[in-house]
């Protein structure tokens, strides 16, 4: 269950095709990048990359919400997805460097970190040899130890932006979509 979740598009007047019309954001869960609908209470002021309360408790701003699939976001929501995923990364960069830290083997050929794109053998090697002498403290750290290394937080955004398209076969870090019952 998320607890929070952060705004990528924000439609004061609801969709053009609503019988009714009431605000609403589309928003991504900041534990399980999960993708919410939300209506936003009558007042409530709601501005992109805003994070927002989507717990079970008392919510200031949003009234109800629900599961949406990556095809259900607006064009907005879907231009604004990787920087809202960035920002979600570096708002829990420790959580993100233990996954550098204490990634594993998934099978005999496959590393979790191979699923990150632009990570082959010889970054797997160099990033499994770096860590063992010294866990990497924060994104930085990872960057300035592990030469030749592309951006870590825009691997693990580019990663996530992946696997809510669902064209994924491993998901690390998006709770994989549910399957579609045949009739």
């Amino acid at each position: 269950m998320e607890e929070y979740a952060w705004v990528m598009d924000f439609l004061p007047d609801g969709r053009s095709n609503d019988r009714m019309r009431e605000p609403i954001a589309q928003l991504l869960g900041e534990r399980n990048f999960t993708l919410f609908e939300a209506s936003i209470k009558q007042g409530a002021v709601v501005k992109f990359e805003d994070r927002l309360y989507v717990g079970k408790d008392q919510r200031e701003q949003v009234e109800k919400i629900k599961r949406i699939e990556f095809d259900e976001l607006t064009a907005a929501a879907k231009n604004e997805l990787n920087a809202v995923i960035r920002r979600i990364v570096m708002h829990r960069e420790g959580e993100y460097v233990d996954f550098f830290n204490k990634s594993g083997s998934i099978s005999i050929r496959l590393h979790q970190l191979n699923l990150l794109p632009g990570i082959g053998k010889k970054h797997l090697e160099e990033i499994l040899e770096k860590r063992d002498i010294k866990p990497f403290a924060n994104f930085a750290d990872m960057k300035e130890r592990v030469t030749l290394l592309p951006d870590p937080i825009n691997l693990i955004v580019m990663r996530v932006a992946e696997e809510l398209r669902g064209d994924a076969k491993h998901y690390l870090f998006v709770r994989p979509p549910m399957q579609k019952q045949p009739f």
